[in-house]
């Protein structure tokens, strides 16, 4: 193990300067503690605690000093462009209150000659000391060339960890730094596999460290948000928004917040991603009804579902834009899953916004067919839609694409049909490209999502819906999903060829009686004669 030394630690991260507000908390302190002595610092963390931010003082410290002083680049890289321009943007801040000679924060393109077809920005300052901080994309190549200190966040929601961590660790040969920051995303992630095996002591030269959302509010992180929010702080206060936060994140909250990874393979959609697409003015629709709907006279089950299209959906479908492009996706259920019925607004800006969703739990089978099709038939320029054809599902779908023809597509999912799909919607979450409500039952579906044997799917157990309801089963995620490649099928265009009649023929002629050499050749197409009997005209 690498000899412990005192850190020559900034005394901004002592105390406050002034007013308070830029000290760091005593778990942020620690870990920039850690970066200074050890090679590698391994941090499983609790989402929300303030990781990066804290770090990314030490990323201002490091691109500041001279080589001789300790001095060096950094280079930082997160799962997705946001994350890596906001820790970039935060270096800078930083900078300028402590007074720094650095250049504001710029853009460059990363060439990758393996996906050259691809734009890959990069985040770059650069410091009087002649280092610079740089923010990668998400790519091992990224490091090729590089030596610094490297910091690579959220680092379980990499798509191939395993690759990025193999390149970044070939800068500790020259005298480089690792640290990898993350929050976890299911126990065979191999960021767990790297906490399991420092925790094994196959690594005792590496530094592992471990917050809990607990471990930052006993070292005052509520406190630092309330002199931020300019509010007064209390015990009593505390104890109930830590309830609240523990509350919205429901059977999450043991992974993103007490750092225990989920059993199996890891979430699909990180939590990040998906509220970065959330919209309040999106809305849910939910109908449920009770075991005796089913069984009242027919006449009084169609007006009583027709009253929820006109009283629910009809308003919704009214504000619908007239000049874009709608689309649908539904998941089927009856009496033990939901139905979804998921709806897309393509915007001229290639933007996929969810107006509304529409939820039915326990809905007689002719009731979702009116309600169904009361939706499509008030679609503005309704486009495509894609439905659940499995099990029951399948007689709504085949109705449906009787009525509506070659817009609407039954679906039988299957792995090859995830395998195909899935990747575009998870890029669409990544490149904020689809907006979505903002909805606890919605988020938890999304969340469902996971890899099995390799493919991103809902798996078979079920969750809880929020206040007990009832059992979900990702329903608004694939309801989704089916939408989403609903409006990425190519619209059907048609073409038509207006054919002259005689009397327009005639029309055109010259003066003299004689036609042009195109209407020439139409007559002769036509197999029109002249008054003598002989196509075209004759010239005298």
């Amino acid at each position: 193990m690498i000899p412990e030394r005192t850190p020559q630690v900034p005394e901004i991260w002592d105390k406050a300067d002034g007013d308070g507000h830029y000290a760091l908390l005593k778990y942020q302190q620690t870990a920039n503690d850690a970066i200074l002595v050890y090679e590698v610092t391994v941090w499983e963390k609790s989402r929300r605690i303030g990781a990066s931010w804290g770090v990314s003082w030490l990323s201002a410290m490091t691109g500041a000093l001279l080589e001789a002083e300790g001095g060096m680049d950094v280079f930082y890289m997160g799962f997705e462009k946001d994350m890596t321009r906001q820790f970039i943007s935060d270096t800078g801040d930083h900078a300028r209150l402590l007074q720094l000679a650095a250049s504001d924060m710029t853009e460059e393109i990363f060439n990758d000659p393996e996906n050259p077809d691809k734009d890959l920005k990069v985040y770059r300052i650069d410091f009087a000391s002649r280092n610079e901080v740089l923010g990668l994309p998400s790519v091992p190549r990224a490091f090729r060339s590089k030596q610094g200190l490297v910091i690579i966040d959220e680092a379980a929601f990499i798509d191939d960890l395993k690759a990025v961590l193999k390149a970044a660790f070939a800068l500790l040969i020259w005298g480089g730094r690792i640290v990898i920051i993350s929050s976890h995303n299911g126990e065979d992630n191999p960021f767990n596999e790297l906490v399991q095996e420092i925790r094994a002591g196959k690594y005792p030269d590496r530094k592992l460290l471990r917050t809990t959302f607990d471990d930052a509010l006993a070292d005052g992180l509520y406190k630092r948000i309330c002199e931020k929010q300019g509010k007064p702080w209390s015990a009593e206060a505390e104890a109930a928004w830590r309830d609240k936060i523990y509350r919205e994140y429901g059977d999450d909250a043991d992974e993103e917040l007490r750092c225990i990874p989920s059993q199996g393979s890891g979430k699909y959609l990180p939590l990040t991603i998906i509220e970065k697409c959330q919209i309040a003015d999106s809305v849910v629709i939910r109908w449920k009804c009770d075991d005796r709907f089913a069984l009242l006279d027919e006449h009084i089950r169609q007006e009583q579902t027709l009253e929820f299209c006109r009283e629910e959906l009809l308003p919704l479908l009214k504000a619908l834009p007239e000049d874009c492009p709608h689309f649908a996706g539904e998941d089927f259920g009856r009496s033990g899953d939901l139905t979804v019925i998921w709806i897309l607004t393509l915007l001229a800006s290639l933007v996929r916004s969810t107006p509304f969703t529409v939820e039915l739990r326990n809905v007689p089978f002719e009731s979702q067919r009116i309600i169904l099709w009361f939706i499509f038939d008030n679609l503005p320029m309704f486009r495509a839609a894609k439905l659940d054809a499995r099990g029951n599902g399948q007689h709504l779908a085949e109705l449906t694409q009787q009525r509506y023809g070659t817009r609407v597509e039954a679906v039988m999912l299957s792995e090859a049909w995830y395998r195909d799909n899935m990747p575009p919607f998870k890029a669409a979450f990544e490149d904020m490209t689809l907006l979505i409500p903002k909805d606890r039952d919605t988020q938890d579906d999304l969340r469902a999502l996971k890899m099995v044997r390799g493919v991103a799917k809902v798996p078979e157990q079920r969750t809880s819906e929020s206040g007990s309801k009832g059992k979900r089963h990702g329903d608004a995620a694939i309801a989704a999903a089916l939408a989403y490649a609903a409006s990425r099928e190519k619209p059907m265009e048609y073409e038509c060829e207006i054919v002259p009649s005689q009397h327009q023929l005639d029309a055109q002629r010259r003066p003299d009686g004689s036609w042009s050499i195109e209407r020439e050749i139409e007559a002769d197409r036509l197999g029109i004669r002249s008054d003598d009997g002989l196509r075209g005209s004759v010239m005298v």
